[in-house]
């Protein structure tokens, strides 16, 4: 039972990342925001915390990062789009 959630919040994670990759290697997307997605996505990967706590750190810094007035709309709904699926994943 405990694998099954890990593998889900794993395919979760995987699913966000990809999402993010999206955004952060279109370059019609600021630089600014492209670093920043990318910060984001090297936290997700960092083993150092549960999977819970990087996802909650990744909404955080992704609810702040589309308030950007700069952030092209696309860009933003995508960027909604991995919180949609990081918000999925439960400890």
């Amino acid at each position: 039972m405990m694998a099954e959630k890990d593998n889900e919040n794993k395919e979760l994670l995987d699913k966000a990342t990809a999402i993010l990759l999206s955004v952060s290697d279109n370059l019609s997307t600021p630089r600014n925001i492209r670093k920043l997605i990318k910060d984001t996505i090297f936290n997700l990967q960092n083993d150092s915390s549960s999977i819970g706590a990087r996802a909650a750190n990744a909404i955080s810094m992704l609810d702040e990062l589309s308030q950007d007035p700069n952030i092209p709309s696309f860009s933003r709904v995508t960027i909604w789009s991995a919180v949609s699926t990081l918000e999925a994943i439960r400890d």
